[in-house]
């Protein structure tokens, strides 16, 4: 006869790391101006990013009420369309827009991701509560707040990600989106520290999605809306926390039941740093390029040799790719690629193109631009290896370095020089030279979906740091709407 261990029914204390995050979201008080200007250009360049989107039909196609006809006037504006949506599918929306093309920052450590997916849900809920609030004679919401809830989202999926692989359990890392997005959500709409926990370890319940969608043979363009789902659940517990629904402390910690158990391999998290301001004025950019991060300087690269192959591609022997071990896992791929979420994954894919045309541009991963024959052939004489010395300045915490090599061999026993780029434009070492880039990419972004009335406005608002961040976010978004 089986014995079963019976277990007392008593409630735990909260588990330690959601009580961390309660306590950071709610006392903590960001004082780094540069952590400030750094958002502010996030901000931005996340809504450049979600306009050129617009040009695509396949992300278009995702935007909207859940339903036809599931409007909410007085809702959130969803930018560069004319929708009014609950917050809970604007968040939704405002996250496939933003993470579409691959565009928009990035963090690199233990585990990946794009911290600024997390503005579908702020600014789903920020300007559904700004515009509530003037309803109610009460003060909106600023884009102060906004850059607050920003700097602190980041800060919550790029410090867990720092040593907390949820990639080698097979989970996705928008499973951290949820978590960041769910803690500042929760804050932003009054909840205290209490109802903070309680929705944060609904966020940890829900576990995560597998990665399934980001590798072959299966890659889609799920990998371009899951961030957006991420959004909309994280906003679904917040509403939910703040209304009095309960949490479970020991979601991560219950023994067989909890999150470590069940999909941790028994695994307790792990912390390099407490939390502060440190992703966001770290965070990397992607500014020339639209490609998975851990390319951006092998796309660099091969840009600098464009002209002295681009005329010589019959006469290529091989080519050999130096990366850090994660872009060996990640995007090393070979083989038919059956669309353009698989293209702008594959290393071999987004160096061919700027070998061969001297650019890499969202085009550049439709069907039409992958036909050329010059492509494929190019990626069969492609050799890829971890480069030990890009892997260990990749995990170093005062570098996080991104670095690729390339050179190009001929028949003739010639060959190009061997170029090797350590981190890319978006980098923070390269701040100077990479912010003006940003900016024009911004502007050229919203102009091209954009009035220029439009346009204008905004860029004039955004130039006024003041004003700018006191401007009230309802009226910040409504510039964008159509």
């Amino acid at each position: 006869m089986a014995h079963f261990d019976i277990r007392s029914a008593k409630r735990p204390d909260p588990d330690q790391p959601m009580v961390d995050i309660a306590n950071y979201v709610a006392d903590y008080s960001v004082d780094s101006k540069e952590a400030y200007d750094t958002a502010r250009y996030m901000l931005m360049d996340s809504l450049g990013c979600a306009m050129l989107a617009m040009k695509f039909p396949e992300c278009v196609k995702h935007l909207g009420p859940v339903v036809p006809g599931a409007n909410m006037t007085g809702g959130t504006r969803v930018p560069g369309t004319s929708h009014e949506l609950d917050p809970v599918q604007a968040a939704y929306n405002i996250g496939v827009q933003v993470r579409w093309l691959d565009f928009n920052d990035t963090w690199l450590a233990a585990e990946w991701g794009h911290p600024s997916d997390n503005l579908g849900a702020i600014l789903g809920v920020a300007d559904w509560l700004s515009r509530k609030n003037v309803a109610e004679g009460k003060a909106p919401l600023t884009i102060r707040d906004v850059l607050t809830a920003a700097i602190k989202a980041h800060e919550i999926q790029g410090c867990y990600a720092l040593k907390n692989s949820f990639n080698r359990v097979g989970l996705d890392h928008v499973i951290l989106v949820r978590l960041a997005s769910t803690a500042v959500a929760t804050h932003m709409l009054g909840g205290s520290k209490e109802d903070i926990v309680n929705a944060v370890s609904h966020s940890w319940i829900d576990n995560g999605v597998l990665r399934t969608y980001r590798h072959a043979p299966n890659t889609g363009p799920r990998k371009s809306w899951a961030a957006g789902d991420a959004c909309r659940r994280a906003v679904t517990h917040a509403l939910n926390a703040v209304k009095g629904c309960v949490g479970y402390p020991s979601a991560l910690t219950a023994k067989t039941w909890g999150f470590y158990d069940v999909a941790f391999k028994g695994k307790q998290f792990e912390f390099e740093r407490p939390f502060g301001s440190y992703v966001m004025e770290n965070v990397l950019f992607k500014i020339s390029f639209p490609a998975e991060f851990h390319a951006q300087t092998a796309v660099e690269a091969a840009l600098k040799l464009h002209s002295a192959v681009a005329g010589k591609l019959d006469q290529i022997e091989r080519i050999e790719l130096e990366t850090q071990e994660a872009g060996v896992r990640i995007i090393d791929k070979t083989g038919p690629l059956a669309n353009y979420a698989d293209r702008d994954h594959c290393l071999q894919y987004m160096v061919a193109v700027p070998l061969i045309f001297g650019r890499l541009t969202a085009d550049d991963y439709n069907d039409n631009v992958a036909a050329d024959p010059r492509i494929d052939a190019l990626r069969d004489k492609m050799v890829v290896k971890e480069n030990p010395d890009f892997t260990r300045d990749y995990f170093d915490p005062d570098k996080r370095y991104i670095g690729n090599s390339v050179q190009v061999f001929f028949k003739d026993g010639s060959s190009t020089d061997k170029v090797s780029i350590d981190y890319p434009i978006g980098h923070r070492k390269r701040r100077a030279e990479g912010i003006p880039v940003l900016l024009q990419k911004f502007e050229d972004a919203i102009g091209g979906h954009l009035s220029l009335r439009r346009s204008k406005a905004i860029l004039e608002l955004c130039r006024d740091t003041a004003r700018f961040e006191a401007t009230p976010v309802h009226e910040f978004m409504a510039l964008f709407a159509q």
